[in-house]
């Protein structure tokens, strides 16, 4: 035990410090959706109606704009843990037109889908709601990527307090304004749905103009604000951002899509099993968010250290943080378990929609234990650049296996809603998820884009030369000597073996 405490117990005590702030922040936004489902609905139904319609519609795009974001977090990280403050400045800059640009695609996507919106089968009664809300929330998508850039770069320097005071901050403001805006308070007009609307873009406006002044103004910014002026754009950086960001934000939008269409799947069952099947999605949403807040925490330790060409601590930090996973898990789910037949009536009156829900409990209970490995090690690739295996996995677990065993366990097998449930995470037992970090960079791009030396490492022109011991990397020539690669290698008996290369 000794020996573990002085191996992990640092990193244990770093990773709280880091992902509570971002729990906390994340809490808030999911708090803020509660408030605002509750006032619309008070307000009206049939704007509670419209507001899910379009919510829905942009929930894709919003999700996959922080996925693309979080292409920053490795960048900033690795620069921030080999101290080249000025370069980190340079990155959140090039960040920050990357993300404008992929916003201007949105825009123009969501629309040209807005010009189609009769034609997508909604009630006519709802779309003059539908129409204004959908208009205030597409000029709010520049804002939202726009934070997301800044949040990024202060997670990627290791301050994730800011980022969680904004939120909150700015979340509260929102509730603020669709009390007044919804219901007409303080002699101002009842505007309603679209209050609500005009509300979070104000929100977001100020959100983003707060950051941006804490960043150009304190003084704990100025090491990285000589790199935002001075150094400028690099055309480097940005192409090696959009390279990491992609990826991450097709992965993530492919999981949100297959969420979406299971709900789909569900609907076809029946009002009830869709009620049932609605209720575990918001029990889920809670825990994911704890796991996400440790998960976020794990890539920013994991930067920094490979940032410094510390590999040793790279996968301590992964392991931390599959252990402290492990034991909200086992925390959070033994409550959620002990409390099983009582959730449903929490949500409802309905004795049917109850013994559904506790139906679920096995399955959703099972894939949240995946679902928390599968964060952490994700966190941990993306921690070192490595995210594109995480997008053909995503696509094959959730498109190629989750969907259709979840069509015919639900529908062939006739198990029910129990059955769409069953497949949902296939991603769980992913082969990169239980893998010790190997890189396949660019030789260029090691020495160019991130500027990080190989201190640490040993160049060696074998297999057989690398380091002797599990705990050190070796940089390994592949592809013909025209990459390099960092190679785990094994001691297995007098020769070293590379996992892979």
């Amino acid at each position: 035990m000794k020996h573990w405490m002085q191996t992990y117990g640092g990193h244990y005590r770093a990773l709280v410090r880091l992902g509570f702030p971002i729990v906390v922040g994340q809490l808030g936004v999911i708090i803020l959706g509660f408030a605002d489902t509750l006032m619309i609905g008070h307000h009206s139904t049939e704007e509670l109606g419209a507001a899910s319609f379009v919510n829905n519609l942009f929930n894709l795009c919003i999700i996959f704009s922080t996925g693309f974001s979080y292409g920053l977090t490795p960048v900033v990280g690795a620069l921030y843990g080999n101290r080249r403050f000025p370069e980190a400045g340079q990155a959140l800059l090039c960040s920050l037109v990357a993300n404008a640009l992929v916003a201007v695609l949105l825009t123009l996507i969501m629309g040209g889908l807005y010009f189609n919106i009769g034609r997508l089968g909604q009630p006519e009664e709802l779309l003059p709601l539908i129409r204004p809300y959908y208009l205030v929330l597409l000029a709010s998508l520049l804002f939202v990527l726009l934070f997301n850039g800044f949040k990024q770069f202060t997670d990627g320097i290791t301050d994730t307090k800011t980022a969680m005071w904004l939120l909150l901050g700015g979340n509260a403001l929102n509730i603020a304004g669709n009390y007044i805006l919804i219901n007409g308070k303080l002699g101002l007009p009842e505007l309603g749905l679209l209050g609500a609307g005009l509300s979070t873009l104000f929100s977001r406006i100020v959100m983003v103009v707060a950051f941006a002044l804490i960043v150009w103004r304190s003084r704990r910014f100025a090491r990285y604000r000589v790199g935002l002026w001075r150094l400028g754009w690099s055309a480097a950086v940005f192409r090696r951002l959009n390279a990491l960001g992609w990826p991450v934000g097709l992965q993530m939008g492919m999981e949100t899509a297959s969420f979406s269409l299971s709900t789909v799947m569900v609907g076809w069952l029946g009002t009830m099993a869709l009620a049932a099947h609605q209720i575990m999605l918001t029990i889920s949403q809670f825990t994911f968010m704890m796991f996400y807040g440790m998960g976020a925490a794990v890539a920013v330790r994991v930067s920094n250290f490979h940032g410094q060409g510390d590999t040793p601590n790279v996968r301590r930090v992964a392991y931390a943080g599959f252990h402290l996973i492990l034991f909200m898990e086992v925390v959070l789910l033994s409550i959620v378990f002990a409390c099983r037949s009582r959730v449903g009536g929490w949500f409802t009156d309905s004795a049917e929609v109850s013994a559904m829900v506790s139906a679920l409990f096995f399955p959703f209970l099972i894939y949240q234990f995946g679902d928390g490995l599968q964060i952490n090690f994700a966190n941990a690739l993306r921690g070192i650049s490595d995210v594109k295996p995480m997008m053909l996995i995503a696509f094959i677990a959730y498109f190629v296996i989750s969907l259709p065993v979840g069509y015919f366990c639900g529908f062939v097998l006739n198990l029910g809603v129990t059955g769409v449930w069953i497949p949902l995470r296939p991603d769980q037992c992913r082969p990169d998820a239980v893998a010790p970090f190997p890189l396949g960079y660019e030789q260029e791009e090691l020495k160019n884009v991130f500027s990080i030396p190989d201190r640490g490492h040993k160049e060696v022109d074998t297999y057989e030369q690398c380091f002797e011991t599990e705990d050190h990397f070796g940089l390994c020539p592949v592809a013909g000597g025209a990459a390099v690669g960092l190679v785990l290698c094994a001691q297995r008996g007098r020769e070293a073996h590379p996992v892979r290369g």
